[in-house]
């Protein structure tokens, strides 16, 4: 139904989660005596629960509101859902590679690649909606 929220806060929510977790991964690896409190400390680890919730944090807000954008214009579930479960997944994969192991390429770079095609599918449908009610 055209102007109301039903699928975006099903995905807005589980990322929200997903984001939670990668954001405790940062702060557990602060906790103790001798970790950093600030920067990664030079610690290899550190740095890629760094990088992997900082990630998150630069493609998920864009790609939520694009969904989010769509769904007020509109457009059917079934669209709705393949970008958010792409993106969900993308997210998962990468979140996974980067903050809970010491190197998974298959998880990088499948995350990344699901992210971008969310995100491109996404945008390249808000422009066709956006042209087709100039």
């Amino acid at each position: 139904m055209p102007g109301t929220f039903v699928i975006t806060p099903l995905y807005a929510g589980a990322l929200g989660l997903w984001f939670l977790v990668l954001s405790v991964r940062v702060v557990l690896g602060r906790a103790g005596p001798g970790r950093p409190s600030l920067g990664d400390g030079g610690d290899p680890m550190m740095q890629r629960r760094i990088r992997g919730h900082a990630n998150f944090g630069e493609y998920v807000p864009l790609a939520l509101l694009l969904i989010a954008l769509l769904e007020l214009a509109g457009q059917p579930a079934w669209v709705l859902h393949a970008l958010g479960a792409t993106l969900l997944l993308g997210r998962l994969l990468h979140g996974w590679a980067f903050s809970f192991t010491a190197y998974w390429a298959f998880g990088r770079s499948a995350g990344i690649a699901l992210t971008f095609l969310a995100l491109a599918a996404a945008s390249l449908l808000c422009l066709h909606v956006g042209l087709q009610r100039l």
